[in-house]
């Protein structure tokens, strides 16, 4: 590998109420998963990325109830929470001095033949968005398949869990790439507003910071979750909402959010070009990066 090379921490035993967890740090250079495991076979598993700066995991806590939270939709054991927050600090101080760190949880169902979880926390290099966090990005909106109604019709479709199963968020991407964007923004069969495929979707409305609301199927955005904790200091009210599509046409200004990339607008939506707030952006940034819950 180039550059800093990544830490892996493997948690043994990771399941809540069971033995005491074991952990070992072992070579992100070489093999390490069974071709047998479901997380590689079926996709049979759940993650969280966990962006750290200066040291300081954001969202710690959420995230890792987020986990649970997944693991609960997808009938798996669910996590020791400490275990999982052990494993982390062992991974991030495993590595030199970085201005930006992404940690990665994966919990798969394990070995087709065997009982217990596979479960490894890997640390890496951010990398550098500074580019895509002030120019911002372009986005379109694509169709999702479903219903606003999906999670409450049909849960066995996982809609809201954070699952290993990513080939249709890859593959919106790259639809987009070929329509000369950079991002997606799902849209239900109903027209109401949804997510990134990896990312929660902010608007703000005047004085109004807008997400939409949980209940249609998607992902509590822990990012997008610390970006209202500190709305109030910025004179912003936020709100939970269900937006339609022609609702992002009239914004002021629409951030993608995330772990990793933290707070990155929009510029452009479709064919129709958005207004980019940088001050607010940077002011958003900042409280970020500042490691301020």
């Amino acid at each position: 590998m180039t550059g800093t090379d990544p830490v892996l921490i493997f948690i043994d035993r990771a399941e809540r109420g069971g033995e005491p967890p074991l952990f070992r740090q072992v070579s992100a250079d070489e093999p390490q998963i069974s071709v047998f495991d479901l997380g590689i076979t079926r996709g049979d598993g759940i993650f969280e990325s966990i962006g750290v700066f200066a040291r300081w995991p954001l969202q710690l806590a959420p995230h890792i109830e987020r986990l649970n939270r997944s693991a609960r939709m997808l009938d798996l054991p669910e996590l020791d929470d400490q275990a999982v927050e052990t494993a982390i600090t062992m991974a991030v101080e495993a590595l030199p001095p970085l201005p930006e760190i992404l940690v990665k949880i994966v919990v798969t169902r394990g070995l087709e033949s065997a009982s217990g979880l596979t479960t490894w926390v890997i640390a890496s290099d951010n990398g550098d968005y500074s580019r895509e966090r002030t120019v911002g990005l372009r986005a379109i909106t694509l169709d999702r398949g479903y219903r606003s109604d999906v999670a409450e019709t049909s849960p066995w479709l996982l809609q809201g869990a954070k699952t290993l199963s990513y080939a249709v968020n890859k593959a919106v991407l790259r639809e987009a790439a070929r329509r000369g964007a950079e991002e997606v923004i799902f849209i239900s069969s109903d027209d109401y507003v949804l997510e990134g495929p990896a990312s929660s979707l902010i608007v703000r409305e005047g004085n109004t910071l807008i997400t939409p609301v949980t209940s249609i199927g998607i992902l509590p955005g822990t990012t997008q979750q610390a970006v209202f904790s500190h709305a109030a200091k910025h004179g912003l009210d936020t709100e939970y909402a269900r937006l339609r599509t022609a609702d992002l046409a009239r914004a002021d200004a629409l951030w993608m959010v995330s772990s990793g990339r933290l707070v990155v607008p929009l510029n452009r939506v479709n064919e129709t070009p958005v207004p980019v707030d940088a001050a607010l952006t940077q002011k958003l940034l900042a409280d970020l990066l500042a490691g301020e819950e």
